[in-house]
């Protein structure tokens, strides 16, 4: 299994609306890669490791397919639609981690 994460630092003065990405963004995306990606979730950062500390990542997107060429060849077509929805809800450039899933 592949874990594609999308993570989105938490920069100090920068924006994210975390309504607009879990009910508009991400089951917009879910639905273009339909048949693809088995599963996704969303994590709202609350905290880094020491007290007091913010967490390092303001929310993290994650999706997860069978395998890497399932996730490219879904993803693919709709790069540009997906891409532009961004501005929609954060000004923050996200960081993206492609995943082998060995335990879990």
């Amino acid at each position: 299994m592949i874990k594609v994460s999308v993570l989105y630092p938490n920069t100090p003065g920068s924006t994210f609306d975390m309504d607009y990405y879990c009910e508009k963004h991400m089951p917009m995306v879910h639905e273009k890669m339909a048949g693809a990606c088995v599963r996704y979730s969303v994590e709202r950062g609350l905290a880094g490791g020491r007290p007091g500390e913010p967490a390092a990542y303001a929310a993290i997107g994650q999706m997860f397919f069978d395998s890497l060429p399932a996730f490219q060849n879904a993803f693919g077509p709709h790069a540009k639609a997906i891409n532009a929805d961004i501005p929609n809800y954060t000004d923050v450039v996200p960081v993206i981690q492609i995943s082998e899933v060995v335990v879990g």
